[in-house]
């Protein structure tokens, strides 16, 4: 049974209310448990060999039984075992606020798709928006901000928040609570169903830091009546600023 602990060893276990509506709250950080790191990391190995079978674009749209099914069929691929699918189960129905992440739950099923009819790619991004508003005011805000203004990431699938989710937390040394500071869980993210990210061609990873609030990118885009950043200075979702990320809903 997968489980999440403190560094003290306290543990709270799938049966508990990690599953609860109610928010709870502990005053230490929560890791991964070491008896479940070997599965935690062949699940990022086999998200990662299935995003290049298919391709860094295809994969931002990807729905988690597609995913299964490639696993199942790709010979450089193992097909995903029941503890693997129980611990993406787990990371998807989990409740965060036990690690101070308060934002709303968008998605409620793990099997929830996005209709290819209601979406457009972006040419020159690998990125895909939802046609009508987020596509219409991202090419409105091109043309007010600059061509330097960049579609940096779109809509993204259950399944590709999943695999930023395990990565992040990976690089954060199993801490989930700060992973979830500047990434939200697979079912908590608005890319799901509109919100994209924006920046600055050529600016690379800084496009995702406290940089881009300083380019003159940004200052145009805080000059906008019909955008806002979903995640201000001190938001009460438990998440980082993120001035580069813009709110359609």
């Amino acid at each position: 049974m997968l489980q999440l602990t403190t560094l003290s060893a306290v543990t709270l276990s799938s049966t508990s209310n990690l599953f609860a509506n109610d928010k709870i709250v502990t005053s230490e950080d929560l890791y991964i448990s070491k008896k479940d790191h070997e599965v935690f990391q062949s699940v990022r190995n086999k998200l990662k060999l299935v995003q290049r079978h298919i391709g860094y674009g295809n994969f931002n749209v990807i729905s988690f039984d597609t995913m299964l099914s490639i696993s199942k069929r790709a010979s450089n691929i193992e097909e995903f075992t029941k503890e693997e699918i129980s611990f993406l189960e787990f990371i998807f129905y989990y409740n965060p606020s036990a690690h101070g992440f308060f934002g709303k739950r968008i998605s409620n099923n793990i099997t929830e798709t996005i209709n290819k009819k209601l979406i457009i790619k972006i040419p020159y991004t690998g990125h895909y928006l939802f046609k009508g508003h987020a596509e219409k005011t991202y090419y409105e805000m091109k043309n007010d901000v600059g061509d330097s203004l960049t579609l940096t990431s779109g809509i993204r699938s259950i399944v590709k928040q999943t695999k930023l989710f395990l990565d992040k937390i990976h690089r954060t040394n199993g801490n989930i609570t700060q992973a979830s500071k500047s990434l939200a869980p697979p079912a908590f993210t608005y890319h799901t169903i509109g919100d994209f990210d924006v920046g600055k061609k050529g600016f690379g990873h800084a496009n995702f830091t406290l940089r881009f609030a300083k380019t003159k990118e940004f200052k145009k885009i805080q000059q906008l009546k019909y955008v806002d950043v979903r995640y201000t200075i001190n938001n009460k979702d438990g998440v980082r600023y993120e001035p580069w990320h813009i709110t359609t809903i």
